[in-house]
């Protein structure tokens, strides 16, 4: 079958007849010269590219916290009021996701401990409820919502900082926990 259209392309191309001309002739093309930058110009030129990769990120970061199809993947969590941090974290294990009324909150810190999930952590799933928006004078995004599901109720307050896609989460339950991550747009499960 393969055959049949290869040889259809080749008759349809063997019919074109191009016209050809004596006077034609065929010019150079040099790139341009490339732009002489002083080092200040060439550090105010990467760190306007800088912002504007940050305004983007947090643009697309807002528009998924108000559409409700993100996940926040964590850099670095934080437990309860000591400060413990443990920084040698996973973020495809440890994160939140939200996809309108579904919702996950997972952590796993993979320390030999099998932990509830399996993964020296737990995990929690559920319906999310009580969502509420803000929009701050200085440009932060702050999101309240709770997670409902048959292990455990937990609420959760994200603050997407202005002019970047970093974000801090604070997760009440049973102990307090605190992320650190971006947030990125999560793909809606109905527009694949």
């Amino acid at each position: 079958m393969t055959m049949g259209l290869c040889a259809t392309a080749q008759t349809i191309i063997d019919e074109v007849d191009i016209e050809t001309s004596d006077n034609v002739k065929l010019e150079v093309i040099t790139p341009a010269e490339p732009v002489k930058e002083t080092k200040k110009e060439i550090k105010e030129r990467e760190k306007r590219l800088r912002e504007l990769n940050d305004d983007v990120a947090y643009a697309k970061a807002a528009n998924s916290m108000r559409r409700g199809y993100f996940v926040l993947v964590a850099d670095f969590i934080e437990f309860g009021r000591s400060g413990y941090r443990h920084y040698a974290i996973n973020g495809n294990s440890n994160f939140i996701l939200v996809q309108a009324e579904d919702g996950i909150f997972q952590y796993a810190l993979n320390m030999g401990n099998p932990g509830i999930n399996g993964l020296g952590g737990c995990t929690n799933k559920g319906k999310v409820t009580k969502k509420r928006i803000q929009y701050k004078d200085n440009g932060d995004v702050f999101m309240q919502f709770s997670i409902v599901g048959r292990s455990i109720d937990i609420d959760i307050d994200i603050t997407l900082y202005h002019n970047s896609n970093q974000a801090l989460a604070h997760i009440y339950g049973s102990n307090t926990i605190t992320m650190y991550g971006e947030i990125l747009p999560y793909r809606d499960k109905d527009h694949r």
